[in-house]
């Protein structure tokens, strides 16, 4: 009774938030996995789903640090040509992202009736190097197993020995499902199992695609989260769209309190200081940095400086004594020569 009244709590929290919300549960947990189906299943009958907007907007700006991970489905359906389309879409949207290290990491995870992860988060740091991987790829043919793809990105491309972040630097898990067809396995259960983990799933579905696998894959709001386009002759274009939903504020650019340098940091930010300064206690402004000056005496010059010193003081000494002896003889002669005339 109590576990039945525990599901239904969370299922209504998942409802009312209307985004994939966060528990104190473990990412496998049959009850968190099973409100996150039931909240989707509810979803599934809200129309209508975005259609794409052919008209392209270019507006420009600084996308969130993420690990993204696209599943791209190349059974027999896809042909060749619409293949590359895939592949030029993904290329674009490494132009529009912050590729880096400690920015957006990207991987690339291949399906049809066999999955092929073509390249992992920590293999590829700057676009050039992403875009050539991208190119390389090829069509595996056959079925469409994407359920099992699902799967794998989750236990294989989304660990951190992959290269994806520990959950305590709080950067975002994404990823974006495109397929044409119907997958041939199951995707309720490992897609909720996935989100609950904390991956955020967006799926592209294009000319063929099963609306109702798209929508039982996405994470909710689904009007946010799946995306449809009848060819793929135009699914490059989805590219803005994707630019408007991953891209994120940059807290600097808003406006901060550093006195010398901002630092953008996922969703706050952080001062620095120029070279030379150290940041201050209130970790806004900042203080030229004290530089502590010893002077280390040369003992040979200590030495040397003595000695010169003692023979100064005895030269002085001699003349010194030199001189009151002169004067001291001159006075007795003096003297001696008075008496004489006396």
């Amino acid at each position: 009774m109590k576990s039945a009244l525990r599901s239904l709590l969370l299922c209504a929290a998942l409802l009312r938030s209307g985004v994939q919300a966060t528990f104190p549960l473990s990412a496998g947990d049959p009850q968190l996995i099973a409100a996150q189906s039931y909240a989707q299943s509810r979803n599934n009958g809200r129309p209508p789903l975005r259609t794409l907007n052919l008209a392209k907007t270019d507006s420009q700006c600084r996308s969130r640090p993420l690990d993204l991970v696209f599943i791209i489905d190349s059974s027999r359906s896809v042909r060749p040509g619409e293949f590359e389309k895939v592949k030029i879409f993904l290329a674009d949207m490494v132009d529009t992202l912050d590729v880096g290290s400690d920015a957006t990491r990207v991987a690339v995870v291949n399906y049809a009736s066999t999955v092929k992860i073509e390249f992992l988060l920590k293999d590829h740091f700057n676009k050039p190097d992403l875009k050539k991987a991208i190119s390389r790829i090829e069509p595996l043919a056959a079925g469409t197993m994407t359920g099992l793809a699902i799967k794998t990105a989750v236990n294989e491309a989304f660990t951190e020995q992959s290269g994806a972040r520990p959950r305590s630097r709080n950067i975002s898990k994404v990823a974006i499902i495109v397929t044409d067809g119907r997958p041939q396995d199951q995707v309720e259960e490992v897609s909720a199992a996935a989100r609950a983990s904390g991956i955020e799933i967006y799926a592209v579905g294009v000319d063929r695609a099963d609306m109702q696998s798209l929508q039982l894959m996405a994470s909710i709001p689904l009007e946010d989260h799946v995306f449809y386009v009848e060819t793929y002759g135009v699914i490059e274009k989805l590219t803005s769209k994707f630019r408007e939903t991953l891209c994120g504020v940059d807290p600097c650019a808003m406006g901060h309190d550093c006195e010398h340098i901002c630092v953008n940091s996922n969703a706050s930010y952080y001062c620095k200081c120029r070279i030379g300064y150290i940041l201050n206690a209130d970790k806004k402004t900042c203080s030229l940095k004290q530089v502590k000056v010893e002077v280390v005496e040369d003992p040979c010059k200590c030495e040397a400086r003595l000695a010169f010193q003692k023979q100064t003081q005895a030269a002085l000494q001699q003349l010194t004594a030199k001189h009151i002896l002169s004067d001291v003889s001159g006075r007795i002669e003096r003297l001696e020569n008075m008496v004489g005339r006396a």
